[in-house]
């Protein structure tokens, strides 16, 4: 039977795993991405527009402020506490309108002050509501960019780049269509991870986090109407970048969340990356090419003693598959707005945190998982001497250079869907009509050495790599 009264909330009542379950590795996303991150950014927004209006000298009625009525306004931004958002949700109870609380709420803050208190209708001075909210937005995206979910890939990057280096020399078989192929390194296989993650984490570097403050159309109307002889565009643009962001000078009511589709677009490439690691990883376990380091306490099965399952891994791809449907609906729909603006936006763009919170978890159960393997040197080099019909590449290769007629065929009839002995390859080799020191070349290739360049794409990795 349920409980008669409501849970109150918390770890275990949570709906939502990113809070509950997992809960203790979504925290660092809290003060940027949530119902407290939003308001705070609320705030200062509010609060810079404010101090922006003070310096306007056509704005007489807001005079330049005094050091100590802007330092009271930045303490505002600075010293704000749960306590305050609290604050602001009760206001809201009553307006039942979120940004209006915001300014309910400052103008609460300055009251007592005589110089701001004189001022304080000019707090959301000709805006919108979406004026505040989509610079809000952007400000809570670029935060959570800078200090969360750059640094985590960036840790994801360097882990990769040193299991690269780490197995730099070690050969394994490859697998095409799952069966064998032509040996490679277990260090190349990580060298191809990282230049792909690489290239994403610069794609989202290259994502500029816009802004507008341009009122109810996009055209300054409420403005112009109040003070013409201002040049608002410009007041706009100098605002904007004042807070870090990139202007938008082309708007209807919304910022048009290009830059947001953009942005997770780039994030969803880099997580699929990372589930094909993760499955990757997972098989490699499976074929015993990697053992797991154990953890002292931890079970992998509630029947099976023995198992050590690659449950960080399969964690990782989980929850990026969710972020990824999260994040992927997001860039899709926030795009599309009808005709200057609907509030469609409004109840999707309060999920920001959870896609992002989805993906902070996988790239923190991908950093365990690949801090637990260790690679399985024996299995793999056992898994290569016996299978020497690998060779059949290199052999009918060389055929073709001399000459040598329907080499690609005879090394079919030799090996397709057979297992052949090195001593098997080097009687077909004797036999074949190539210069001496060329039979000798073919006969001293073992399926372990016959690695390409594999070792030279790892020394070489550094330097295809703009995030390291």
């Amino acid at each position: 039977m349920a409980p008669t009264a409501p849970l109150s909330l918390s770890e275990l009542t949570a709906i939502s795993p990113v809070d509950g379950r997992y809960g203790a590795k979504s925290a660092v996303l809290r003060a940027y991405v949530s119902e407290f991150g939003l308001i705070h950014q609320r705030v200062l927004v509010e609060v810079r527009w404010l101090q922006k209006l003070a310096a306007i000298p056509q704005i007489e009625e807001v005079p330049p402020l005094s050091d100590d009525a802007s330092a009271y306004l930045d303490a505002i931004v600075t010293e704000f506490s749960e306590a305050d958002a609290a604050r602001v949700k009760e206001i809201e109870r009553t307006t039942n309108h979120d940004v209006k609380a915001v300014e309910y709420f400052l103008k609460e803050k300055v009251a007592n002050h005589p110089e701001l208190q004189q001022v304080s209708e000019f707090i959301h001075f000709a805006c919108t509501s979406e004026d505040i909210n989509n610079l809000s937005h952007a400000l809570m995206l670029n935060n959570a960019n800078r200090e969360v979910i750059y640094p985590l890939l960036t840790e994801v990057l360097q882990a990769l780049v040193t299991h690269a280096q780490s197995y730099r020399d070690i050969p394994m078989m490859a697998r095409t269509h799952g069966q064998p192929a032509t040996p490679t390194t277990m260090g190349k296989e990580f060298a191809n991870v990282a230049v792909r993650l690489d290239r994403q984490m610069t794609a989202l570097k290259q994502v500029q986090f816009l802004g507008k403050i341009n009122g109810a159309v996009g055209n300054y109307n409420a403005h112009l109407s109040a003070y013409p002889d201002v040049d608002w565009h410009q007041v706009a643009q100098s605002f904007v970048t004042s807070l870090g962001l990139t202007w938008n000078p082309y708007t209807t009511q919304i910022e048009p969340h290009d830059y947001i589709a953009e942005w997770f677009d780039a994030l969803c490439r880099a997580n699929t990356i990372l589930i094909d690691l993760d499955r990757d990883l997972w098989g490699y376990i499976a074929l015993n090419h990697f053992k797991q380091r154990t953890i002292e306490g931890e079970v992998g099965s509630s029947t099976m003693p023995h198992k050590v399952n690659p449950i960080d891994f399969e964690n990782s791809e989980g929850n990026l598959g969710l972020a990824n449907a999260v994040l992927g609906h997001l860039a899709a729909k926030l795009p599309v707005s009808r005709w200057q603006r609907d509030l469609t936006d409004s109840t999707v763009l309060r999920n920001l945190g959870v896609g992002l919170g989805y993906a902070v978890i996988a790239y923190q159960a991908t950093l365990k998982g690949l801090s637990k393997l260790e690679v399985n040197e024996s299995v793999l080099l056992n898994e290569l001497d016996s299978n020497w019909e690998l060779l059949a590449e290199p052999v009918q290769t060389v055929m073709r250079r001399y000459g040598i007629e329907k080499p690609y065929e005879k090394l079919k009839s030799l090996t397709r869907g057979k297992r052949i002995s090195q001593a098997d390859l080097a009687r077909f080799i004797d036999e074949l009509a190539l210069p001496a020191q060329v039979k000798d070349d073919l006969k001293a290739l073992t399926p372990a050495n016959y690695i390409g360049r594999a070792v030279a794409f790892v020394d070489e990795l550094p330097a295809h790599l703009d995030n390291l």
